[in-house]
């Protein structure tokens, strides 16, 4: 059906999604000092504020899965984004913490279902013997996203402000449905197939213990996202959006090479050195307190999350066929979505209570159990399915 990565269909959507990253990375960048210095909120409230957005995606994340696979994938894509879209006016006139939440977890539904149809677009049209160098491709839309959202975000607010940044948000959602709307995919994947609904169908068995595995790992991101820029003030580090651009740097250098490693040799070696990364990272940015430090932690944390996803969405593709790929999609970026979620909750929690330098700590932690969850549930498993399948 497409015998190269980069056909028409797959740059269409890498710029559709790239354009839709950009918002959201603008947002979830500014947003935590808007609520504090705007809105004069906690830092517990920060983390729900946040978790919001995640915990809507949850919620619809199995749904859209089902809708991929039953009604196709185009019309359910192009039909959350432009909801995705128009919701940015609601920031304009949302002045309280709860009409916030009540923002955020609306357009955290279609979030959810934006990316996953995007994700599962993606797989169909990338060649089968080269699966993981060209999620790994995709999934740089996302790291330039997150790399050029903070940067333009900041742009926005220092020149304008905050009411700038969320029209700016709208028209940019707008350029990516637009190039949404451009893509034409082949008949089987925008035709109705006749899949009864049951709960058996909303997830992918295969797909759940590197699911869970992604869940644990995931929750050191929420809380970095949740906090990096409010721990940069914190140790006197005003320019923190300069650690979203090094960190987006060590994230795209990874997905240029880890995809390709993939395909030759399988996940073992790639993921288990990048979650020792990960493991290093997190004390080296909660310990050493000055801009080396700082910036450093983000380059190295950011090489080494920057494969956690990728490996596991084509290690959940390779156990799925045509029929259910949105079902296992949607089982994994549920569990993305939750582990994000849990993270911003728990790590506003100590953040609170304790600090955040505690969040960055247990962080690794958390990679260590991650690491042990991996190579001792999922691997074998995985290994001996894909065999089979």
């Amino acid at each position: 059906m497409y015998e190269k990565i980069w056909n028409r269909d797959f740059i269409l959507l890498t710029l559709s999604n790239f354009f839709m990253c950009i918002t959201y990375y603008a947002l979830i960048s500014a947003l935590p000092v808007y609520l504090v210095n705007e809105l004069h909120a906690g830092k517990s409230q920060v983390g729900l504020v946040l978790a919001a957005y995640t915990i809507a995606s949850v919620l619809i994340r199995p749904f859209s899965g089902f809708a991929l696979d039953k009604f196709g994938r185009r019309t359910i894509l192009l039909l959350a984004l432009i909801f995705y879209t128009s919701l940015f006016a609601g920031y304009l006139i949302a002045f309280s913490i709860v009409a916030l939440i009540f923002l955020r977890f609306a357009q955290g539904l279609t979030w959810g279902v934006t990316t996953i149809s995007g994700s599962t677009i993606a797989v169909d049209i990338i060649p089968t013997a080269k699966r993981g160098e060209g999620i790994g491709y995709f999934s740089l839309s996302t790291t330039m996203g997150m790399s050029v959202g903070p940067i333009v975000g900041a742009f926005i607010i220092h020149h304008g402000g905050y009411s700038e940044l969320f029209l700016s948000a709208l028209f940019i959602s707008l350029m990516s449905l637009i190039f949404a709307y451009s893509i034409r995919l082949p008949r089987k994947l925008t035709t109705r197939k006749e899949i009864d609904f049951s709960v058996g169908n909303l997830f992918h068995r295969k797909s759940i213990l590197p699911s869970i595995n992604l869940l644990v790992i995931m929750t050191t991101y929420g809380g970095l996202l949740s906090f990096i820029a409010l721990f940069g003030r914190e140790i006197g580090i005003e320019n923190t959006s300069l650690f979203f651009l090094i960190f987006a740097a060590g994230i795209g250098i990874s997905r240029l090479t880890a995809g390709k490693t993939f395909d030759r040799k399988g996940p073992l070696g790639i993921l288990t050195f990048c979650l020792l990364l990960m493991i290093f990272g997190f004390p080296l940015l909660a310990l050493v307190r000055n801009a080396a430090g700082f910036y450093l932690s983000g380059l190295i944390i950011g090489f080494g999350i920057g494969v956690i996803f990728p490996t596991f969405q084509t290690i959940v593709n390779n156990l799925a066929d045509d029929r259910n790929r949105g079902a296992a999609n949607s089982t994994l970026y549920t569990a993305l979505d939750l582990g994000m979620g849990l993270g911003m909750i728990v790590s506003g929690l100590i953040a609170q209570y304790i600090s955040i330098q505690a969040v960055f700590l247990l962080s690794s932690l958390v990679c260590i159990a991650g690491l042990a969850f991996f190579r001792m549930k999922v691997i074998g498993p995985y290994n001996r399915n894909y065999k089979n399948s």
